[in-house]
């Protein structure tokens, strides 16, 4: 049976070989996408002697952020890198990245030219910049889908105040150019759709258009954005993504706008982790500058600052102005005002405050507690076992059910080597001693206040350094003339 050809059969045919072609075309440069990351600048006005993009937000540098977006979207990752070069690319451990040094700073299309010997024609190049560190995945792959399709594709906003952006010229909704805010004319400077910079562009045309154009304009540099001009007079249609999130597009070029994005970067991450069920007293005053994973009905009070990896179990409270790096926190725990926990393991119910600070390398046991102004590190504390008050435990394992008197101390260091305690189930020390390591108290052990110990103490038995009381009666004062 012969089928009846109609104009919409036409038409169905054509948009299903179009639409065929352009996957075609779009698997082809998947596999070959260039992420060009422009990280030349010195940032003058950062005020400071550290390259721009290795100022930090949240817990990585700009150009780390920029670099995870451009790995995760790109097959091949070119820095073109200036200022202290040395410093830029000793602060990134990737050995894939190819880094491409410009040594004379004559605009952002002489940057990208630098990498064009490195990049092949049958390729997508995708242009970034390393002080823009918050752009999204999604819009990233966007632009590579509309530069597989049309050639050239470009990520523009509506701002309502573009001052210091290139305006996008359109005619009949078509780009047709883009005209740096210096060079703009007074109707031109009206205009509201601004360049972000961000393109995405089949590497053959783009190496084609950077050798056409010329520094004729008023800061006399190669602007990549005269490639836009040139595609539309070669008769190609210039396709733009639209975002309407500012914040992605937002560039630091000063400490006040590096402060805004970490305010913007920690407000979209605590309303993720509030949407996930974890309770935030004040998302204003919340920092996580890392990860973190947290179970149920968990609560964090305000100033409290998350740093590295950080996991929590269920019903955990932390409580105001507290500080939890690359720690794990079990289930039921309290974690009392002003306390400090680095890289240590805290187990179910323990109770950790306030004013705590637990050191790396400290395992602290199930309902557990380390109370005010206890300093502990490179130590493990038995399930049940307490150190209420003042006291320093270093180097030293602390089996079960053992009392730390208030003011205890282990003395761990020599002034050469460090050297270790160990205090066995049961054992009671009595407040203001000393523990002279290396040193072992015994199980059950009771070792009488004030004493200073530099032998190991017998199980079972009270061990204590204290000579007789004695009065002097005759004894006075010493008092200021």
């Amino acid at each position: 049976m012969v089928g009846i050809i109609t104009q919409h059969n036409i038409y169905a045919h054509y948009l299903h070989n179009t639409l065929l072609h352009n996957l075609t075309n779009k698997f082809i440069y998947m596999i070959n996408i260039h992420g060009i990351i422009l990280a030349a600048g010195k940032g003058t006005r950062m005020n400071s002697d550290m390259p721009k993009v290795l100022h930090i937000l949240s817990d990585k540098t700009l150009l780390e952020h920029v670099l995870i977006k451009a790995k995760n979207t790109c097959k091949h990752v070119h820095v073109v890198y200036g200022y202290m070069g040395d410093q830029v690319k000793k602060s990134v451990s990737d050995n894939s990245i190819n880094w491409v040094h410009q040594s004379e700073q004559l605009g952002t299309g002489h940057a990208v030219s630098q990498v064009t010997p490195h990049i092949e024609d049958d390729s997508i190049s995708l242009i970034m910049y390393g002080d823009i560190p918050l752009i999204k995945e999604s819009t990233l792959n966007n632009l590579i889908d509309q530069a597989c399709i049309s050639g050239l594709s470009l990520l523009s906003i509506d701002l309502k105040d573009p001052k210091g952006y290139g305006r996008i010229i359109r005619t009949d909704g078509q780009i047709k150019a883009i005209v740096e805010q210096k060079d703009a004319n007074e109707k031109q400077l009206n205009i509201n759709e601004v360049n972000t910079g961000f393109i995405a562009i089949k590497s053959k045309l783009l190496k084609k258009y950077l050798k056409e154009i010329s520094n004729r304009n008023s800061q006399s540099e190669l602007y990549l954005t005269d490639i836009i001009a040139l595609a539309v007079d070669d008769g190609r249609i210039v396709e733009s993504v639209i975002t309407i999130d500012r914040v992605e597009v937002a560039g630091v070029n000063d400490k006040v706008q590096l402060a805004e994005l970490e305010r913007e970067l920690q407000k979209k991450q605590s309303l993720g982790f509030m949407n996930q069920g974890l309770t935030l007293k004040d998302p204003s005053r919340f920092d996580c500058r890392g990860a973190l994973i947290f179970g149920k009905d968990c609560t964090i009070d305000v100033n409290v600052v998350v740093n590295g990896d950080v996991k929590l179990g269920e019903n955990v409270s932390i409580s105001p102005n507290c500080i939890i790096n690359n720690s794990i926190i079990g289930s039921n725990v309290v974690v009392l005002p002003n306390s400090v926990i680095e890289g240590s393991v805290i187990g179910d119910g323990a109770s950790i405050g306030p004013f705590a600070r637990i050191r790396p390398q400290t395992k602290i046991g199930k309902n557990a507690k380390v109370g005010n102004f206890v300093e502990i590190k490179k130590s493990s504390i038995g399930n049940n076992s307490k150190a209420s008050h003042l006291s320093y435990i270093g180097d030293t394992i602390i089996g079960e059910n053992v009392n730390i008197g208030a003011g205890v101390i282990t003395c761990n260091y020599d002034g050469s080597k460090k050297h270790n305690t160990e205090i066995k189930d049961g054992a009671f020390i009595g407040s203001n001693s000393e523990l002279i390591a290396p040193v072992v108290i015994g199980k059950n052990a009771t070792i009488g206040a004030g004493s200073t110990i530099t032998n190991d103490a017998p199980e079972d038995a009270l061990t204590h350094s204290r000579t007789k009381q004695s009065t002097l009666k005759k004894w006075r004062r010493p008092s200021k003339k």
